[in-house]
Protein backbone atom coordinates (compact mmCIF):
# COMPACT_ATOMS: atom_id res chain seq x y z
CA UNK A 1 0.00 0.00 0.00
CA UNK A 2 1.49 3.37 -0.97
CA UNK A 3 1.06 6.72 0.66
CA UNK A 4 -0.53 9.06 -1.88
CA UNK A 5 -0.58 12.78 -0.98
CA UNK A 6 -4.05 14.21 -0.71
CA UNK A 7 -4.85 16.72 -3.44
CA UNK A 8 -5.47 20.33 -2.61
CA UNK A 9 -9.12 21.31 -2.31
CA UNK A 10 -10.35 24.26 -4.34
CA UNK A 11 -13.60 25.89 -3.35
CA UNK A 12 -15.84 28.21 -5.31
CA UNK A 13 -18.55 28.49 -7.97
CA UNK A 14 -20.31 25.22 -7.34
CA UNK A 15 -24.01 24.49 -7.13
CA UNK A 16 -25.20 22.97 -3.84
CA UNK A 17 -27.74 20.14 -3.99
CA UNK A 18 -29.02 17.74 -1.28
CA UNK A 19 -26.78 14.70 -1.05
CA UNK A 20 -25.80 12.03 1.44
CA UNK A 21 -22.18 12.50 0.35
CA UNK A 22 -20.30 15.76 1.13
CA UNK A 23 -19.66 17.47 -2.20
CA UNK A 24 -20.40 20.88 -3.75
CA UNK A 25 -17.88 23.19 -2.11
CA UNK A 26 -15.42 20.38 -1.41
CA UNK A 27 -14.48 19.27 -4.93
CA UNK A 28 -11.69 20.52 -7.17
CA UNK A 29 -12.58 23.36 -9.53
CA UNK A 30 -10.40 25.17 -12.05
CA UNK A 31 -8.99 28.60 -11.21
CA UNK A 32 -11.28 31.41 -12.31
CA UNK A 33 -9.44 34.09 -14.25
CA UNK A 34 -9.23 37.40 -12.41
CA UNK A 35 -10.92 36.06 -9.26
CA UNK A 36 -9.37 36.73 -5.83
CA UNK A 37 -8.16 33.47 -4.33
CA UNK A 38 -7.15 32.43 -0.82
CA UNK A 39 -4.81 29.47 -0.44
CA UNK A 40 -4.58 28.02 3.06
CA UNK A 41 -1.78 25.68 4.11
CA UNK A 42 -3.09 23.79 7.13
CA UNK A 43 -3.06 20.51 9.02
CA UNK A 44 -6.85 20.73 9.18
CA UNK A 45 -8.21 21.30 5.67
CA UNK A 46 -11.61 19.97 6.73
CA UNK A 47 -12.01 23.06 8.96
CA UNK A 48 -12.58 25.12 5.80
CA UNK A 49 -14.63 26.84 4.57
CA UNK A 50 -16.37 26.74 7.97
CA UNK A 51 -18.12 30.06 8.59
CA UNK A 52 -16.66 31.35 5.35
CA UNK A 53 -19.15 29.10 3.60
CA UNK A 54 -22.10 30.82 5.28
CA UNK A 55 -24.02 34.04 4.68
CA UNK A 56 -22.61 36.63 2.25
CA UNK A 57 -19.10 35.19 2.02
CA UNK A 58 -20.53 31.74 1.38
CA UNK A 59 -22.84 32.99 -1.35
CA UNK A 60 -19.98 34.92 -2.94
CA UNK A 61 -17.84 31.76 -2.80
CA UNK A 62 -20.58 29.77 -4.49
CA UNK A 63 -21.08 32.49 -7.12
CA UNK A 64 -17.38 32.59 -7.97
CA UNK A 65 -16.63 36.09 -6.67
CA UNK A 66 -13.70 34.59 -4.76
CA UNK A 67 -12.06 31.18 -4.38
CA UNK A 68 -10.70 29.13 -1.52
CA UNK A 69 -8.12 26.36 -1.79
CA UNK A 70 -6.81 24.32 1.12
CA UNK A 71 -3.48 22.52 0.97
CA UNK A 72 -3.03 19.67 3.43
CA UNK A 73 0.34 20.09 5.13
CA UNK A 74 0.26 16.44 6.21
CA UNK A 75 0.43 15.38 2.54
CA UNK A 76 4.02 16.70 2.49
CA UNK A 77 4.99 14.97 5.73
CA UNK A 78 8.09 12.82 6.11
CA UNK A 79 8.12 9.03 6.27
CA UNK A 80 5.43 6.45 6.76
CA UNK A 81 3.57 8.51 9.34
CA UNK A 82 3.82 11.79 7.44
CA UNK A 83 5.62 13.58 10.25
CA UNK A 84 5.47 17.37 9.95
CA UNK A 85 7.29 18.53 13.08
CA UNK A 86 10.33 17.93 15.25
CA UNK A 87 11.81 19.10 18.53
CA UNK A 88 13.19 22.66 18.81
CA UNK A 89 16.90 23.10 18.08
CA UNK A 90 18.63 24.00 21.35
CA UNK A 91 15.95 22.29 23.41
CA UNK A 92 12.71 23.48 24.90
CA UNK A 93 9.08 22.50 25.11
CA UNK A 94 6.78 21.73 22.21
CA UNK A 95 7.38 20.93 18.57
CA UNK A 96 8.28 23.02 15.51
CA UNK A 97 6.97 22.58 11.96
CA UNK A 98 9.82 21.32 9.78
CA UNK A 99 11.32 23.54 7.09
CA UNK A 100 11.41 20.78 4.44
CA UNK A 101 7.75 19.89 5.00
CA UNK A 102 6.42 23.44 5.03
CA UNK A 103 8.71 24.44 2.16
CA UNK A 104 7.28 21.65 -0.01
CA UNK A 105 3.74 22.81 0.74
CA UNK A 106 4.57 26.41 -0.14
CA UNK A 107 6.24 25.27 -3.36
CA UNK A 108 3.10 23.33 -4.27
CA UNK A 109 0.91 26.36 -3.57
CA UNK A 110 3.10 28.69 -5.60
CA UNK A 111 3.39 26.19 -8.46
CA UNK A 112 -0.39 25.98 -8.65
CA UNK A 113 -0.63 29.75 -8.77
CA UNK A 114 2.00 30.05 -11.48
CA UNK A 115 0.42 27.37 -13.67
CA UNK A 116 -2.99 29.02 -13.40
CA UNK A 117 -1.88 32.59 -14.07
CA UNK A 118 1.29 32.13 -16.10
CA UNK A 119 3.16 34.00 -13.37
CA UNK A 120 3.29 34.24 -9.60
CA UNK A 121 0.82 37.11 -9.57
CA UNK A 122 0.40 39.42 -6.62
CA UNK A 123 -0.42 36.95 -3.85
CA UNK A 124 1.36 37.77 -0.59
CA UNK A 125 2.57 34.87 1.54
CA UNK A 126 1.41 35.38 5.13
CA UNK A 127 2.20 33.38 8.26
CA UNK A 128 -0.43 33.80 10.99
CA UNK A 129 1.67 34.47 14.09
CA UNK A 130 1.17 36.24 17.46
CA UNK A 131 4.46 38.08 16.89
CA UNK A 132 3.32 39.54 13.55
CA UNK A 133 1.99 42.97 12.65
CA UNK A 134 -1.63 43.41 13.77
CA UNK A 135 -4.47 42.88 11.34
CA UNK A 136 -5.91 46.25 10.37
CA UNK A 137 -8.52 47.51 7.94
CA UNK A 138 -5.73 49.09 5.90
CA UNK A 139 -4.06 45.69 5.54
CA UNK A 140 -7.33 44.09 4.44
CA UNK A 141 -7.86 46.82 1.85
CA UNK A 142 -4.37 46.15 0.48
CA UNK A 143 -4.97 42.41 0.33
CA UNK A 144 -8.34 42.90 -1.37
CA UNK A 145 -6.55 44.75 -4.18
CA UNK A 146 -4.12 41.86 -4.67
CA UNK A 147 -4.76 38.75 -6.77
CA UNK A 148 -5.19 36.71 -3.62
CA UNK A 149 -3.22 35.49 -0.64
CA UNK A 150 -1.44 32.34 0.58
CA UNK A 151 -1.80 31.73 4.31
CA UNK A 152 0.33 29.50 6.51
CA UNK A 153 -1.48 28.15 9.57
CA UNK A 154 1.07 27.28 12.21
CA UNK A 155 0.73 24.77 15.02
CA UNK A 156 2.68 23.73 18.09
CA UNK A 157 5.59 26.10 18.86
CA UNK A 158 5.59 27.64 15.39
CA UNK A 159 7.55 27.08 12.20
CA UNK A 160 11.23 26.84 11.32
CA UNK A 161 12.46 30.42 10.91
CA UNK A 162 14.39 29.52 7.76
CA UNK A 163 11.13 29.03 5.87
CA UNK A 164 9.94 32.54 6.67
CA UNK A 165 13.21 34.15 5.62
CA UNK A 166 13.60 32.05 2.47
CA UNK A 167 10.15 32.89 1.10
CA UNK A 168 9.95 36.40 2.52
CA UNK A 169 6.73 35.60 4.35
CA UNK A 170 4.93 38.38 6.16
CA UNK A 171 3.86 37.69 9.75
CA UNK A 172 0.40 38.89 10.73
CA UNK A 173 -1.34 38.64 14.10
CA UNK A 174 -5.00 38.52 15.05
CA UNK A 175 -4.19 40.11 18.42
CA UNK A 176 -2.02 40.04 21.51
CA UNK A 177 -2.95 36.51 22.55
CA UNK A 178 -2.04 32.97 21.54
CA UNK A 179 -4.27 30.45 19.75
CA UNK A 180 -3.66 26.73 19.33
CA UNK A 181 -3.21 27.26 15.60
CA UNK A 182 -3.55 29.74 12.77
CA UNK A 183 -6.82 28.47 11.28
CA UNK A 184 -9.15 30.83 13.19
CA UNK A 185 -6.90 33.79 12.40
CA UNK A 186 -6.83 32.74 8.74
CA UNK A 187 -10.62 32.69 8.60
CA UNK A 188 -10.78 36.14 10.20
CA UNK A 189 -8.31 37.56 7.69
CA UNK A 190 -10.13 36.02 4.73
CA UNK A 191 -13.54 37.20 5.93
CA UNK A 192 -12.34 40.76 6.54
CA UNK A 193 -10.74 40.84 3.08
CA UNK A 194 -13.41 39.11 1.00
CA UNK A 195 -16.15 41.44 2.20
CA UNK A 196 -14.24 44.30 0.55
CA UNK A 197 -14.36 42.64 -2.88
CA UNK A 198 -16.94 44.37 -5.10
CA UNK A 199 -20.19 42.45 -5.27
CA UNK A 200 -19.74 40.46 -2.06
CA UNK A 201 -21.77 42.81 0.13
CA UNK A 202 -25.27 43.76 -0.88
CA UNK A 203 -24.50 47.47 -0.33
CA UNK A 204 -20.85 48.25 -0.99
CA UNK A 205 -21.33 51.71 0.51
CA UNK A 206 -21.58 50.12 3.95
CA UNK A 207 -17.81 49.45 3.93
CA UNK A 208 -17.16 53.18 3.56
CA UNK A 209 -18.89 54.07 6.82
CA UNK A 210 -17.92 51.22 9.14
CA UNK A 211 -15.25 51.14 11.83
CA UNK A 212 -11.67 51.89 10.71
CA UNK A 213 -12.68 52.96 7.19
CA UNK A 214 -11.57 56.52 8.03
CA UNK A 215 -9.32 55.59 10.93
CA UNK A 216 -12.23 55.96 13.39
CA UNK A 217 -14.57 53.59 15.17
CA UNK A 218 -18.06 53.42 13.74
CA UNK A 219 -20.86 55.60 15.10
CA UNK A 220 -23.76 53.97 17.03
CA UNK A 221 -26.51 52.32 14.97
CA UNK A 222 -30.27 52.24 15.63
CA UNK A 223 -33.35 50.73 13.98
CA UNK A 224 -37.00 49.94 14.76
CA UNK A 225 -38.75 50.07 17.15
CA UNK A 226 -38.50 53.83 17.73
CA UNK A 227 -38.74 53.25 21.50
CA UNK A 228 -37.46 50.21 23.36
CA UNK A 229 -37.63 49.82 27.14
CA UNK A 230 -37.78 53.55 27.66
CA UNK A 231 -34.93 54.34 25.26
CA UNK A 232 -35.64 56.26 22.07
CA UNK A 233 -33.70 56.74 18.85
CA UNK A 234 -31.86 60.10 18.86
CA UNK A 235 -34.07 62.79 17.33
CA UNK A 236 -31.49 63.81 14.75
CA UNK A 237 -31.63 60.36 13.14
CA UNK A 238 -35.40 60.69 12.73
CA UNK A 239 -35.22 64.25 11.36
CA UNK A 240 -34.55 63.37 7.72
CA UNK A 241 -31.87 66.12 7.62
CA UNK A 242 -28.98 64.26 6.02
CA UNK A 243 -26.42 66.98 6.68
CA UNK A 244 -27.18 67.03 10.41
CA UNK A 245 -27.21 63.23 10.52
CA UNK A 246 -23.76 63.11 8.92
CA UNK A 247 -22.38 65.65 11.43
CA UNK A 248 -23.91 63.72 14.36
CA UNK A 249 -22.43 60.44 13.16
CA UNK A 250 -19.02 61.99 12.67
CA UNK A 251 -19.07 63.53 16.16
CA UNK A 252 -20.11 60.20 17.68
CA UNK A 253 -17.37 58.33 15.82
CA UNK A 254 -14.75 60.79 17.02
CA UNK A 255 -16.00 60.66 20.62
CA UNK A 256 -16.03 56.84 20.68
CA UNK A 257 -12.56 56.62 19.16
CA UNK A 258 -11.12 59.18 21.58
CA UNK A 259 -12.61 57.34 24.58
CA UNK A 260 -12.07 53.71 23.61
CA UNK A 261 -9.03 53.70 21.31
CA UNK A 262 -6.65 56.54 22.16
CA UNK A 263 -4.06 54.93 19.87
CA UNK A 264 -6.38 55.27 16.88
CA UNK A 265 -7.33 58.78 17.92
CA UNK A 266 -3.69 59.89 18.06
CA UNK A 267 -3.06 58.37 14.63
CA UNK A 268 -6.18 60.12 13.29
CA UNK A 269 -5.01 63.49 14.59
CA UNK A 270 -1.52 62.94 13.22
CA UNK A 271 -2.88 62.20 9.75
CA UNK A 272 -4.96 65.35 9.77
CA UNK A 273 -1.99 67.41 11.00
CA UNK A 274 0.09 66.05 8.11
CA UNK A 275 -2.65 66.97 5.63
CA UNK A 276 -2.79 70.51 6.98
CA UNK A 277 0.94 71.11 6.51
Amino acid sequence: MTDTPKPARALGRKAIRPSLVPRALMTDVPDLHGVWKAQVITLFPAAFPGLLGESLTGKALQDGLWQLETLDLRAHGIGRHRNVDDTPAGGGAGMVLRADVLGAAIDAAQAGTASATGSGGNRPLIYLSPRGRPMTQALMQTLARADGVTLICGRFEGVDERVLSHYGAQEVSLGDFVLTGGEIAAMALIDATVRLIPGVLGNQASTAEESFSDGLLEHPQYTRPAEWRGQTIPDVLMSGHHGEIAKWRRAQAEALTRARRPDLWRAHLARHDDNDT
